[in-house]
């Protein structure tokens, strides 16, 4: 629910700017045409106090061009002198709200040149840099005055100050929000992720100390000297419970010295066969227990490859004891040999398998795949994890195939 309740929050964040950049632009647009409507109107004042234009009746689209954003370019029967043009313009921008600098030249089609250029700032648009001199000539067939606008962009800009700082404001919030979200949805992730471990942590514990706990009060019984079997059964299961139980507080401290470092990889030419076989040996207790059939497909026993001995076997053994613990009776296959450029160690089991969904997260630290509150498979969820940095620190890959109540194979692939 929460998962579902943050996706929905975070499409909506993502529709709620989508909609404010659409409403900026159409606001830019909106004030880039009352620019050009007031400019429009600032140019026929201009004709109407000059008298440049000797048909009066002639409508203002023929007169008046806007050959590229910043540049408008009217129409002139009579080039007016320079004084009265820039005292006129000056006057109806002020009038018509253009507050942003100007730079105009009067252009003579006779002469095919500018006769003069002048530049008009503003004190109210703020820029106070003259512009370099010379204005681009456009082949117009009469004489004309051109209006260049440096800074039209930003002078619009500056006029939508409301909206823009109203819009980085609510994108503000969105953020702010959206990282509330996502540290919510963390907290909770990391609190579940914590119980998860508390209960594995019980379980795990628990038996083996109750176990301890009986085997401890028979040998604490007056006779137990007389009856050496007994002695001995129950001294061995204490041993084996508190091997038990040193193994997984190992791995505990062993994740939390390696927390946030890679494993001290130490390459050195090692036989995977002989390290399978290694690891067989020393799980040999619980295939023994698990009456577990074994089947190993060894292309090579002499192969060589480069690879942390200690390290490769760990990760051998965790996969191992994964496929014995998971499967009611064990069927496993294990198989070596090349594919590509790499060397892959295979290891196959008849186990009840991972659904797709979960593939993608078994190799996450504490993670197990749920089995509501069902705990009958120890464990911390360490031990792929692991595997995955095992084989990362050997720049190698991992291949997981499974199929709920089939099985499931892990494909280690180290390169040569």
């Amino acid at each position: 629910m929460l998962k579902w309740l943050v996706l929905s929050a975070t499409v909506l964040i993502g529709l709620i700017v989508i909609v404010q950049l659409y409403w900026l632009t159409k606001v830019y647009s909106f004030e880039q045409k009352q620019f050009n409507n007031n400019v429009v109107k600032s140019l026929r004042a201009v004709f109407e106090d000059l008298e440049m234009n000797d048909n009066p009746n002639q409508p203002l689209q023929q007169l008046i061009h806007n050959p590229a954003d910043d540049y408008y370019l009217f129409k002139a029967d009579t080039i007016p002198e320079q004084d009265s043009l820039t005292f006129y313009i000056r006057k109806e921008f002020s009038d018509f709200d253009v507050l942003t600098d100007v730079k105009l030249g009067a252009f003579s089609s006779s002469s095919r040149k500018y006769v003069y250029e002048d530049y008009i700032p503003t004190t109210a648009s703020g820029f106070h840099v003259t512009p370099a001199l010379g204005l681009p000539v456009y082949s117009q067939d009469y004489d004309h005055i051109l209006l260049y606008f440096p800074h039209r962009s930003q002078y619009i800009l500056g006029e939508m100050n409301f909206w823009i700082i109203s819009s980085v404001a609510l994108f503000l919030a969105l953020i702010g929000l959206a990282i509330s979200l996502f540290y919510f949805y963390r907290q909770k992730f990391l609190a579940e992720v914590q119980k998860d471990f508390v209960n594995n942590f019980t379980h795990e514990f628990k038996t083996p100390l109750a176990v301890i706990r009986i085997a401890s009060d028979v040998l604490a019984q007056n006779d137990i000297t007389e009856k050496p079997d007994r002695l001995k059964r129950y001294s061995s299961i204490i041993q084996n419970q508190t091997t038990h139980l040193q193994n997984q507080v190992e791995k505990l401290l062993k994740s939390a010295s390696a927390e946030n470092k890679k494993f001290p990889i130490d390459k050195e030419s090692v036989k995977p066969a002989r390290l399978i076989e290694q690891a067989l040996n020393k799980l040999q207790p619980l295939i023994e227990q698990k009456k577990a059939r074994v089947d190993l497909k060894v292309d090579d026993y002499e192969m060589n490859i480069q690879a942390d001995e200690g390290h490769l076997e760990l990760a051998i053994i965790n996969i191992l004891e994964n496929a014995l613990k998971y499967s009611n009776a064990p069927h496993i296959i294990v198989e070596t040999g090349k594919e590509e450029s790499d060397y892959f160690i295979s290891v196959k089991d008849n186990g009840i398998g991972i659904e797709k969904k979960y593939i993608k997260d078994i190799f996450k630290k504490f993670y197990r795949v749920p089995t509501g509150n069902v705990h009958d498979v120890k464990g911390f969820g360490l031990g792929l994890n692991f595997v995955k940095r095992i084989v990362d620190g050997h720049d190698g890959r991992i291949r997981v195939k499974s199929l709920p109540g089939i099985g499931t194979e892990f494909r280690l692939l180290l390169p040569f």
